[in-house]
């Protein structure tokens, strides 16, 4: 008995140890798995969006610097080989038998001409790479262009060229973008509290919402963006200057300046190079701008995150290339763009024509070849610095920028139509460097207040690329119609006296008149001014029908069509287009005339009102 009395003790000693090592187990395991007792759910929430947050401006600065470095490398490669082609001495000690002026005729008509078509497959192209892959790819063709130049032969420098000429439309518009979205999102995660609420309760979120983050991401762009004149002058400064020869020989049969001349610098001096580079240094300097495009393609792929999250990329892509092909040509229905159009239009001619026509026939006309690079460095200054000056638009309404800038240039253009100065005077290089400066100024209020108005006008993010695609290709059209216009005979060609009795003028006496000359500068000033009166004047009429609240007329974007096998993303949970509240006004009103069904597509005139 004592034995058996013995063993049932061993045995709830046995039960009881077991039933104390689980709840020491457990309690362990708690300890493990269980909230920290200092853990504090709204201060790590608070910490987990601040880096979100740093994140954004990292992309943003990271863009602008991709911008800037690409488009300086492009602008001081494409600089340095023009001038030294343009050399005679140059062309025929080198390149004799390749014909190289006819190359660098074909290499301005591959970047000129080919952008003309980037409407058909720039949206493709941004919706099947992605955002920030069609930046990547775009910098690596500018990459490739500089490449292209180590080796000096035709099908080397015209095809890359051409590539060159494919990707300007997509990789603007690509950035326009990726700005935006990226001021989209800093607003999502500096009001992520608002955000949560309005996400339960279904909510879409107030007009103007983000608008304070898109002027400040796009003046931080822009100001960025500009320096790349400043920078484009470094090969010129440190590497061709010490090559050029003084304005008294090379402007020595320049008689007229401005629009006193006809054509572009005529009687300029085939021979501008007073000795020949060698080639190591050429291949040094080409390196050195190498190793800025190969940084750019770095800063792009390294430091700049994704635009939209990955779901939302696929339902982008999902609405069908069809509707995307069309789209671009549909949201040109909309008043507002159209109305816009003339003023994109502007914005491409008084880029190239503080770069051509003002630099060639006021600059260095006036002061030689050996300080045109200061004088692009003053605008590209200027306009960094006033591209500040767009933040007015935080407390000022939103067209003040571009009536300014506007003012300025209209100023300007008057002002250089009725003067002009004399060849080789240096005396009037401080007048010169400040048009140069006060031109910096309006460019920068003008393209700062054009992206500005554009995110403004249209904040859902299903539309942004087909809008700065648009913004974009008309600039391009711009500049391939300065292009045209250079190619075109300006003066008029002597031609055959008819015959005495062959003109009525005969039969009383008279003698024809002279044949009248048209001065270029005269010819392109009077455009753009004329360019400029009517871009104002179709913004005014914009912003008067949008206070008056006119039925702006916009292609409904179709739902994604979701698959039904394979991998797919939970439908309750879904980044699904539409259910990113944006505040847009065509979209509060679209609610009642959406499609029903999730597959269905826009019809031919299923157009949105309002």
């Amino acid at each position: 008995m004592e034995k058996d009395i013995d063993g049932c003790q061993d045995g709830a000693k046995t039960v009881a140890s077991a039933m104390l090592g689980t709840e020491g187990t457990d309690s362990q395991l708690d300890d493990f798995v269980g909230a920290h007792p200092d853990y504090n759910e709204e201060e790590e929430e608070q910490k987990y969006y601040r880096r979100k947050r740093l994140g954004v401006i990292k992309n943003v600065v990271a863009a602008s610097l991709a911008g800037t470095l690409t488009y300086s490398v492009y602008l001081g490669l494409l600089q340095m080989q023009l001038i030294l082609h343009y050399d005679e001495t140059y062309r025929e000690v080198k390149y004799s038998n390749i014909r190289l002026e006819d190359i660098d005729r074909k290499v301005l008509m591959g970047i000129n001409v080919t952008p003309v078509a980037a409407l058909l497959y720039t949206p493709i192209l941004i919706r099947f790479f992605g955002t920030k892959w069609a930046m990547f790819l775009a910098v690596g063709i500018y990459a490739l262009f500089v490449s292209s130049n180590y080796w000096e032969r035709y099908y080397t420098l015209v095809p890359s060229a051409v590539a060159i000429g494919m990707v300007i439309v997509p990789l603007w518009a690509s950035m326009g973008t990726y700005i935006m979205r990226m001021a989209q999102k800093y607003y999502e995660y500096i009001n992520y509290k608002e955000e949560q609420e309005k996400e339960k309760e279904r909510q879409r979120a107030p007009r103007d919402t983000c608008n304070a983050y898109i002027i400040i991401f796009q003046t931080v762009f822009y100001s960025c963006f500009h320096l790349s004149f400043v920078c484009a002058q470094m090969p010129m400064v440190f590497f061709l200057n010490n090559y050029l020869y003084q304005l008294n020989h090379t402007l020595f049969a320049v008689k007229h300046c401005g629009t006193l001349s006809h054509g572009t610098l005529p009687g300029f001096n085939k021979t501008v190079l007073q000795s020949l580079p060698r080639s190591v240094s050429l291949i040094i300097v080409e390196s050195a701008l190498m190793a800025a495009a190969f940084l750019a393609m770095l800063v792009v792929l390294v430091l700049c995150g994704a635009a939209y999250r990955p779901m939302e990329e696929i339902d982008m892509r999902s609405i069908g290339w069809g509707n995307i092909f069309q789209l671009p040509f549909k949201h040109m229905r909309d008043y507002r763009l159209r109305h816009l159009f003339p003023l994109f239009i502007y914005s491409g001619f008084e880029v190239l024509f503080v770069c051509t026509g003002f630099s060639l026939n006021y600059g260095v006309c006036a002061l030689g070849l050996e300080r045109l690079a200061y004088l692009l460095m003053a605008y590209g200054f200027s306009a960094s610095l006033c591209s500040s000056l767009a933040l007015c638009m935080l407390r000022l309404r939103r067209h003040t920028p571009l009536l300014a800038g506007a003012f300025i240039h209209a100023v300007l253009l008057v002002t250089l139509f009725c003067w002009a100065p004399e060849p080789r005077h240096l005396a009037q290089a401080p007048l010169l460097y400040s048009i140069a400066a006060l031109w910096g100024t309006g460019s920068a209020l003008n393209k700062t207040g054009i992206s500005i108005l554009l995110g403004m006008l249209y904040k859902k993010k299903e539309r942004q690329d087909f809008i700065f695609t648009i913004y974009h290709w008309w600039q391009a059209l711009a500049i391939f119609t300065v292009y045209l216009w250079s190619g075109l005979p300006m003066k008029a060609s002597p031609r055959r006296a008819p015959a005495h009795s062959e003109t009525p003028q005969a039969l009383w006496g008279h003698t024809p008149r002279p044949i009248p000359t048209l001065h270029v500068p005269q010819a392109k000033l009077s455009i753009m001014l004329l360019t400029l009166v009517v871009a104002v004047g179709t913004y005014l009429w914009m912003e008067q029908k949008v206070a008056w609240n006119v039925e702006v007329r916009l292609p409904r974007i179709p739902r994604p069509r979701h698959k039904t096998r394979g991998y797919r993303y939970l439908e309750d949970n879904s980044d699904e287009t539409g259910s990113d509240g944006d505040g847009d006004k065509e979209d509060d009103d679209r609610q009642p005339t959406e499609a029903t069904r999730q597959d269905e597509l826009p019809k031919e005139d299923g157009e949105q009102l309002g």
